[in-house]
């Protein structure tokens, strides 16, 4: 397969930096840990079960059906136009919706760290000022989004490994907060299973390169690039965990103070200890902003070609003349994410339920074109044999059935648990399911509404084509 423009400027470096930054993410540790010393169990069997088939089927995805649209691209290809504005819809809107979670939370650990009586009117301000703040970034030019996107995998590396080396520094003084026995770090359902689905989005995005084709210096960097990052990610993510369960008793894990929480257990109230709480906690402020923009730049890339091809409304392809940036879709990103912030403040609970219950539901949109991904990559491997793949996943179209299959049923669990997180003890907290539950029905049948209208438009455009060439 030829080498696709050889003029792009990013490298394996690059991309593996720029998956880090779409992949790993610090306003989900805490969720983690909340789970108990069992997560690093969970952890390793999600790696081993999950990650590496993902890492795989995105690979040759991605070098074998190269384009700025990259799950959009695929699941058309697959099985059709309907699918891909379905799952362009999801892929797209989920980051709006997400938006909202990212920033609550960024505007707890400010207050946190700042101003422990911020009132929620100024919460919901900064949340509201660091999207549209997102917004022009991601509208500017793609250098500077590079920029805030690699600045911001380094700051994520940094965080986590003072967490992590910190953890173990403050247990060899002080001991274990958490008991850290093997039978205690084996797989268990009894603690924290509503917390489990947060350690499969936390290792999606792999695929999220696919969309900066054009950026690349050569398109079979992808599987290097993705198998690096997954690596790095793997560790980062165990290490953190672990780093935040030596420091604080489980029971004591906020979802939203807990990385402050524990900086502060870690380094202690000496001038010292406060300096490095501080700088420690602005870094992680910083790599939220730095995982919206990857997200942004990423799915209003995809959302802005289906757009361009009539598949999700006019606006939505506005490209910038001057920088080429998806500023149509970017800008309704931004719109999203302030009625969502607003929407939310009305019903303001604890930030914990408010930042929980934002983020399950975006979580849910987010996870659901991957059940259209898995598929796809099946559908063609045996549609389509003759594409030239670069790089091509082992094993025989059994074994591609089964990496599919298991894929598809751990995302199916994520999206069913983020709703009904009792459901392994067969009961439903309707207080909080019904919320997340309706809103994921409301943003599927907006996405319904959507594709009649695309239909519409494009037996339209072939009428008008037909009565063309009948003239």
């Amino acid at each position: 397969m030829e080498t696709q423009n050889s003029t792009g400027k990013m490298g394996v470096g690059s991309l593996a930096l720029f998956s880090l930054c779409a992949v790993i993410v610090v306003d989900t540790l805490t969720a983690s840990a909340s789970i108990g010393v069992s997560a690093i169990g969970w952890w390793l069997v999600t790696l081993i079960v999950f990650v590496i088939p993902y890492g795989l089927i995105t690979s040759e995805l991605s070098t074998t059906y190269p384009g700025e649209g990259g799950i959009y691209d695929w699941v058309k290809q697959a099985f059709g136009y309907k699918w891909a504005v379905r799952t362009t819809w999801f892929y797209w809107i989920n980051v709006g919706l997400w938006m909202p979670a990212v920033y609550i939370m960024f505007a707890g650990m400010f207050s946190e760290l700042f101003f422990p009586d911020l009132s929620l009117f100024w919460q919901i301000a900064i949340c509201i000022g660091l999207t549209w703040l997102t917004i022009w970034i991601c509208n500017v030019s793609v250098d500077v989004g590079v920029w805030v996107i690699n600045i911001g995998a380094v700051l994520k590396i940094t965080v986590i490994a003072v967490l992590g080396f910190g953890g173990f520094i403050y247990a060899a003084k002080h001991g274990v907060a958490n008991e850290f026995t093997l039978s205690a770090m084996m797989p268990s359902l009894d603690t924290g299973v509503a917390f489990l689905p947060a350690l499969v989005f936390n290792l999606m995005g792999f695929e999220l390169v696919g969309t900066m084709t054009k950026e690349m210096k050569d398109v079979r960097d992808m599987p290097k690039s993705v198998f690096l990052a997954a690596g790095i990610t793997a560790f980062l993510y165990v290490f953190g965990t672990v780093g935040i369960l030596m420091a604080l008793p489980v029971e004591d894990i906020g979802l939203v103070a807990g990385i402050v929480d524990t900086l502060r257990k870690l380094f202690g109230d000496g001038a010292f200890g406060q300096f490095m709480v501080y700088a420690i906690g602005v870094m992680a402020l910083l790599t939220f902003i730095g995982n919206m923009v990857t997200w942004t730049m990423g799915a209003s890339r995809a959302a802005a070609e289906a757009a361009g091809e009539g598949e999700l409304p006019e606006m939505v392809a506005k490209v910038s003349e001057k920088y080429q940036t998806p500023v149509g879709a970017n800008n309704i990103t931004g719109m999203l994410s302030t009625v969502v912030i607003l929407a939310y403040a009305l019903f303001a609970q604890s930030s914990d339920e408010l930042f929980w219950s934002v983020f399950a539901f975006s979580s849910c949109i987010f996870l659901l074109p991957y059940l259209f991904m898995f598929p796809s990559y099946l559908k063609l491997r045996i549609s389509d044999p003759k594409t030239p793949r670069p790089f091509r996943v082992p094993g025989s179209m059994g074994v591609q059935w089964v990496l599919s299959i298991i894929c598809f049923f751990v995302i199916a669990q994520a999206v069913v648990l983020f709703i009904f997180p009792d459901l392994l003890t067969l009961s439903i907290n309707w207080t909080y399911s019904a919320p997340v539950f309706i809103g994921v029905i409301l943003t599927v049948a907006m996405g319904e509404y959507l594709l009649k209208q695309a239909i519409a438009r494009k037996e339209k455009a072939e009428q008008a084509a037909l009565q063309q060439q009948n003239a």
